[in-house]
C-alpha cells in the first residue's frame, strides 16, 4: 500500500475546500486536497453566480471553480482524485485510508459538503434520470419548451426556477408553506417572473408516468384537497443531507450538521469543518469560501502547536 505524509489534509474540492487549500499553502503548510468528483462542488450548478464579492461581471459557477482551483495550484496545493474510505486519529495524526492508499497528516478539514434531499413520494425514485432531476442546469435543456414543475421553497429552488423560465414558459413552482423561504431579492425575482406559475400551500405526493414523468399528483397541504395534472418533468431542491459519515464522532446539530467553534474546530482536535457540512445559518458560496480560509488558517495554529512552534 502506497503510504505518504503531510501536513494538512483537505476532504473536498467546493467553494470552501478550495478556498482552503489557497490559504494553507499560503501558509506554507504541505497541503493535499482529495476530491472524489471534479474541483468545484455544487458551485458547479450554478448558472449564474452574481452576487460573490468582487465579481461584477456575471459568471458561471463552472468559471469561478476553475479560477479557484488555478489559485490553489499556483500557491503549491496538490490535488488528487480519489475516495475517502475511513478517517481515524491516532494521537496527534490523522490516518486517511484512500482507494489508493494511506495518508497521514498533522491536521484535516471536512469540506465534503452536502447531498440533495428527496422529497420521497412515490415515483420519484423510479424516475430519477427520466424526468425527475436534481439538476436544472444539467437536464433542464432536454425539456425546453415543456411543461416543468420546481418542488421547493428557498435559495436553490427559485435560482434554479430561474434558469428554467429561460428554457419554458410552462414553469410551475409549488412550495409545501404560504411564503417562500429564499432571500427576498431571489425570491421577488420569481414572484415577478411571468413564465412561472407559483403555488403556495401545495406538495407533491406522487409523480407518475410509464418509461418516462407524465404527470404529478399534488396536495394542498392547508385543505387536504389532491388533484393531478399533467407534466413533463420534476425538479426536486428541497433542502440538502451534509455529508459526515466520515467523523461519526464528531458533535452534530440536531439537522445533521457538523458544530464547530469560531475557529472552524470539530469536537475532534486537530479536525476543521467548513462549508455546507457545517452547522451554519446561511449557505452561501461566499460563506462557504470565508469558512475554508478561517479553517485552514486555524488548521496552521494547530500545526504550530503540535511543533511547538506557536506564537504567543
Amino acid at each position: 500500500m502506497l503510504e505518504r505524509e503531510t501536513d494538512l489534509v483537505i476532504i473536498g474540492a467546493g467553494a470552501a475546500g478550495l478556498a482552503a487549500a489557497q490559504y494553507g499553502a499560503r501558509a506554507n503548510l504541505k497541503t493535499l486536497v482529495i476530491e472524489e468528483m471534479a474541483p468545484g462542488g455544487q458551485a458547479l450548478l450554478i448558472d449564474h453566480l452574481e452576487n460573490y464579492p468582487g465579481y461584477a461581471t456575471v459568471r458561471s459557477g463552472f468559471e469561478f471553480a476553475q479560477d479557484m482551483h488555478s489559485q490553489a495550484e499556483k500557491f503549491g496545493a496538490e490535488f488528487v482524485s480519489d475516495t475517502v474510505v475511513s478517517l481515524k486519529k491516532t494521537g496527534d495524526v490523522f490516518e486517511l485510508l484512500l482507494g489508493g492508499g494511506l495518508v497521514r497528516a498533522k491536521a484535516v478539514i471536512l469540506a465534503t459538503g452536502a447531498k440533495h434531499r428527496l422529497v420521497g413520494i412515490p415515483g420519484e425514485a423510479e424516475f430519477s434520470g427520466r424526468g425527475v432531476s436534481y439538476c436544472a442546469t444539467c437536464d433542464g435543456p432536454f425539456f425546453k419548451g415543456k411543461k416543468m414543475i420546481v418542488v421547493g421553497g428557498g435559495d436553490a429552488a427559485c435560482d434554479e426556477a430561474q434558469f428554467l423560465s429561460k428554457l419554458s414558459d410552462k414553469i410551475v413552482m409549488v412550495h409545501r408553506r404560504d411564503r417562500f423561504r429564499a432571500q427576498k431579492s431571489l425570491a421577488d425575482r420569481v414572484l415577478h417572473n411571468p413564465a412561472i406559475e407559483i403555488r403556495f400551500n401545495t406538495k407533491p405526493v406522487e409523480i407518475k408516468g410509464e418509461k418516462k414523468v407524465t404527470s404529478v399528483v399534488f396536495e394542498k397541504t392547508d385543505t387536504g384537497d389532491k388533484y393531478e395534472e399533467s407534466a413533463d418533468a420534476v425538479f426536486v431542491f428541497v433542502g440538502s443531507i451534509p455529508q459526515t459519515a466520515l467523523v461519526p464522532d464528531a458533535v452534530k446539530d440536531e439537522g445533521g450538521s457538523i458544530v464547530t467553534d469560531q475557529r472552524m474546530e470539530s469536537s475532534i482536535k486537530g479536525l476543521f469543518v467548513a462549508g455546507d457540512v457545517r452547522a451554519t445559518p446561511f449557505r452561501q458560496v461566499v460563506v462557504a469560501a470565508g469558512e475554508g480560509a478561517v479553517a485552514a488558517h486555524s488548521a496552521a495554529q494547530h500545526i504550530d502547536d503540535l511543533k511547538g512552534e506557536a506564537y504567543r
